[in-house]
């Protein structure tokens, strides 16, 4: 029951990973290859262009961090374990102890940042007047899925099951 409950929040986190990293990167992408397009092609210029592909940077910039956490490819210290092999289930789990503290500080300030702007009605993107809160808020949503993503991973160590 337990093993099949973690494997539905594993697939769920991971749906939303993929897809809205996908997403992200195939409208920066686009948008940049229509500007460049444009601008040499034309006298046309998307002056937003840039806008969207720092946001998008932004973005997957944290959700890519959860995304690092399944692969297990956040950075550590991996020497150190290599060279002493009693330091690697302690340095592991302090890692893991150092995401949570993280994820956690994630929700608490990125909440407080995303309410601000909410609250601040001039708080909006420089070209295309997107309110900035919409941004904001992928912070305290990256520390919740981290904090999840790095759980399930600490039950995988746990338990001894195979890295995915």
């Amino acid at each position: 029951m337990m093993q099949k409950m973690l494997k539905r929040v594993d697939r769920s986190l991971g749906f939303v990973e993929d897809w809205s990293l996908f997403i992200a990167v195939a409208v920066a992408l686009l948008v940049a290859m229509a500007n460049v397009v444009l601008r040499k092609l034309t006298p046309i210029s998307l002056y937003w262009s840039d806008e969207v592909v720092k946001k998008v940077i932004f973005f997957t910039t944290y959700i890519g961090c959860s995304a690092a956490v399944r692969k297990r490819a956040l950075i550590r210290i991996d020497a150190l374990p290599q060279m002493v092999k009693g330091l690697k289930k302690p340095l592991t789990a302090f890692s893991h102890l150092a995401v949570l503290i993280f994820a956690v500080f994630m929700v608490r300030y990125g909440w407080t940042m995303t309410v601000s702007a909410w609250n601040d009605p001039f708080a909006r993107t420089a070209t295309l007047e997107i309110p900035e809160w919409f941004f904001y808020a992928v912070l305290p949503l990256m520390g919740v899925m981290l904090i999840l993503r790095t759980l399930l991973v600490l039950i995988e160590d746990w338990r001894g099951l195979p890295a995915e």
